[in-house]
């Protein structure tokens, strides 16, 4: 909801809040995860936790993509991979050298 109009003599406006850094990938722990639920019985691994910017989150999903030979998306602040690909993420982003759950 935004503002159009205050009577409020007082009114401070307030920019919306800036995006985070992104964490040092040494410092990021990210969750794996395989959810089939509400989505017609097909399985899809969630990557979760990742602290930053929206576009370095995208581009970590265009590198697991891409690996993986499948399709995905990002979804506020998570990685939707289809599939059931979590031990072969678990193995790129070892190897890009962020810490796994």
């Amino acid at each position: 909801m935004s503002i159009v109009y205050s009577t409020d003599p007082d009114f401070q406006f307030e920019e919306e809040p800036q995006e985070q850094e992104t964490l040092p990938i040494e410092k990021q722990r990210l969750h794996i995860s395989l959810d089939k639920k509400r989505r017609k019985g097909k399985q899809v691994t969630i990557i979760e936790n990742f602290i930053g910017r929206r576009q370095d989150l995208e581009s970590l999903a265009k590198i697991l993509k891409t690996k993986c030979s499948c399709g995905g998306t990002c979804e506020n602040d998570y990685i939707l991979i289809q599939g059931d690909k979590r031990e072969q993420i678990k193995s790129i982003l070892s190897s890009l050298g962020y810490k796994v759950k």
